[in-house]
């Protein structure tokens, strides 16, 4: 019997950058990854693209029994629209749409705690976070505003985004990440804009992580201040950069837009989201 699965997880940006004091705060957005598992009779891991290998076989054999992995051959094929490398939380959209279609491969039930941890620790197995990233996983995987101890793996707070709101992200050409150790240099003042995110003040939050993250990434303050200074509710780089995100109602979008459009790099826009993770399972 052939069986395909589709599972779509949507991206995030940061409202809190966890990984100065293991707590943060993210926020859902639309642009989405979706992840197609097709087994059938055979052997072997089949990826129709590359890039993530090594999470992804990990995220298999950590939900799928081997004796189903022996007897069947897997087909894998991962859409993005979330630029990778970038902030943007692909890494966390991609191993939780992994991990929702492997346990929908073998059950009918979905644990969402045992598919998000199963997705954490293939993405802390393949380097691509420094604390687990909980708060990126749980936003991608849940959408809305979350506020998390990575740490402990423990959602504090969780509530719906406001829907007519936007994330108008710029994502600069040839732009390094800075030394993310840098950020626990001022880690007290972190968990202050956690705490002001826990509190429900999530533009002011992320203002202060933007503030904080461009001083200490040394990426510079001017692009979001702009932003800040025409009509944004807020903005920051988003995770450890060089992403910047503009929150912006639809009146503002395209003035923003055509902002950062006359700066070195590329413009996306995207929608807050607040939709779950979704699953479609198909026998043939």
């Amino acid at each position: 019997m052939t069986v395909k699965v589709i599972s779509i997880v949507h991206g995030a940006v940061s409202i809190v950058n966890a990984v100065a004091t293991g707590f943060g705060s993210a926020m859902g957005i639309s642009l989405q990854v979706t992840a197609e598992i097709i087994s059938k009779k055979g052997s072997g891991i089949i990826f129709q693209k590359s890039g993530g290998q090594v999470m992804i076989k990990k995220i298999i054999h950590y939900i799928l029994p081997s004796n189903f992995i022996n007897n069947n051959q897997l087909i894998i094929n991962i859409d993005s629209e979330i630029p990778s490398g970038m902030g943007l939380k692909s890494s966390s959209a991609v191993s939780n749409a992994v991990a929702l279609a492997c346990k929908s491969l073998v059950s009918n039930d979905v644990d969402d705690e045992f598919v998000l941890n199963s997705a954490i620790n293939a993405s802390l197995y393949a380097k691509t976070t420094i604390t687990g990233a909980f708060d990126d996983s749980t936003a991608c995987y849940y959408g809305g505003f979350v506020t998390t101890d990575n740490y402990k793996r423990k959602i504090l707070k969780k509530e719906n985004s406001p829907t007519d709101l936007y994330a108008v992200i710029y994502l600069p050409n040839n732009k390094k990440r800075g030394d993310v150790t840098k950020l626990k240099l001022l880690s007290d003042i972190f968990l202050h804009a956690f705490q002001l995110a826990y509190s429900g003040q999530y533009w002011k939050a992320m203002i202060l992580n933007g503030i904080l993250t461009s001083t200490l990434l040394s990426s510079g303050y001017d692009i979001t201040r702009n932003c800040l200074e025409n009509g944004a509710l807020s903005a920051s780089i988003s995770g450890n950069g060089p992403a910047i995100a503009a929150i912006v109602r639809q009146s503002e979008v395209k003035k923003i837009q055509s902002i950062l459009s006359k700066l070195d790099g590329r413009v996306i826009v995207s929608r807050t989201n607040n939709q779950k993770a979704t699953i479609v399972k198909e026998l043939d």
